[in-house]
């Protein structure tokens, strides 16, 4: 691979851990406020729904201009979210009932996420041949998953009493900074991250392809993204791969709120005790993202539709467990089936995407799928909760589906 493979890397890498850790530290800060418990999967809401809301205008945006000027601007589109989320914490009480300016602020860094991905993907498939594609995803995807496990370990060890409690300690001498409760001083910490990644940004290589707006018209740009996305779905190859991934990224980001309440539930675990689980499944998606990366050529990426199946039902596995020695060796399968299986998938999408209507139209369209679907399964699990579903029916549910 070149050696602006790596700069890409690493600046996903730094920002995906920003992302994975703050939302750990959100959640820390609606538990501050007392928020009820359905409350929680509305972070992930409110930070998605700026992928289906601007779905039309993100991908002409990162066509616009050389994919790591946009990845840069978007970047300090989550910083500026994070600042508003750390003023809040910072002038919040202990019970404080204002949750909206919380989902708000993480509505914002979502703002910055969604117009952040197009170019993400985007520039592998204008800086790197279509026969390196599935290897360069094995590689972004595993890096990302890495950042997905340290950033949700990072974010659990921030708000950790022991933790928070020593960099709460570290107070300007002689200011009183009013940075006094573990949600303010993490999200301060996340700010760093997010910055480096900002200046990795910066070094990202120009690809030398031709970047211009196609219109600055609104209505000409809903018009053109509604034909691309009726072009992918009538792509045989893309409507496989574009339905697996938006069912399957539905039912994961749902997971992901699963496990936290499962853990407390079946194992007596805290939030950030339950970070670590969500950690070792992450640590199997890194492992089956490699191990597809080096054994499905992008010819054969429809042959791993079957272990997604496999996945769904082993989900349901979990109702059965009341133990930490049998639930951590179920996450690493759980995450390694679904490595496996979406790396060479999202491959496939990127490949005849890039073919039939350009990187950042294509990533624009895929976003736009997934996060519908994330939105109405969060939006679905957030209302069985609130109905006082027992997670282990919630769990059969997801898993079928």
């Amino acid at each position: 691979m070149p050696f602006g493979f790596y700069i890409i890397m690493a600046a996903q890498f730094f920002s995906s851990l920003a992302d994975n850790a703050l939302l750990v530290a959100s959640i820390a800060l609606l538990i501050q406020m007392a928020a009820p418990e359905w409350m929680t999967p509305l972070l992930k809401f409110f930070f998605t729904v700026s992928y289906v809301a601007f779905a039309a205008f993100v991908g002409a945006f990162a066509d616009s201009m050389p994919k790591g000027r946009v990845m840069f601007i978007t970047n300090m589109v989550k910083i500026a979210g994070c600042l508003m989320l750390f003023f809040i914490a910072w002038i919040a009480t202990p019970g404080d009932s204002s949750y909206g300016p919380v989902l708000f602020a993480y509505g914002i860094v979502g703002l910055g996420a969604a117009a952040y991905s197009p170019a993400k993907y985007g520039i592998l498939t204008e800086y790197l041949p279509h026969h390196k594609l599935v290897v360069a995803n094995g590689w972004i995807e595993g890096l990302t998953v890495l950042s997905i496990i340290i950033g949700t370990l990072f974010g659990g060890a921030l708000i950790d009493p022991v933790v928070s409690e020593r960099l709460l300690s570290l107070d300007v001498p002689r200011i009183d900074t009013g940075i006094d409760s573990p949600p303010e001083a993490a999200i301060l910490v996340i700010i760093v991250f997010y910055a480096i990644a900002a200046v990795f940004n910066l070094y990202i290589p120009n690809t030398g392809v031709d970047h211009r707006a196609p219109s600055k018209n609104p209505l000409f740009l809903i018009q053109e993204f509604s034909h691309c996305v009726k072009l992918l779905w009538s792509d045989k190859l893309g409507q496989i791969s574009l339905a697996t991934t938006t069912l399957f990224w539905g039912a994961g980001a749902t997971l992901q709120f699963i496990v936290i309440k499962w853990a407390a539930v079946a194992l007596g675990y805290t939030l950030s005790q339950a970070t670590m689980l969500q950690g070792t499944c992450a640590a199997g998606i890194a492992a089956g993202a490699v191990i597809a990366a080096r054994l499905i050529p992008l010819n054969r990426a429809v042959n791993v539709v079957p272990v997604g199946i496999a996945m769904g039902v082993i989900v349901i596995v979990m109702i059965f467990v009341r133990s930490l020695a049998v639930a951590t060796p179920l996450m690493v399968l759980i995450g390694a089936l679904a490595g496996f299986f979406v790396v060479p998938m999202n491959a496939l999408l990127q490949h005849r995407g890039h073919i039939l209507m350009g990187a950042g139209h294509s990533i624009a369209v895929q976003n736009f799928n997934e996060n519908l679907s994330i939105l109405v399964m969060l939006g679905v699990y957030s209302l069985l909760i609130w109905l006082d579903f027992s997670i282990h029916t919630v769990i059969v549910l997801v898993g079928l589906f």
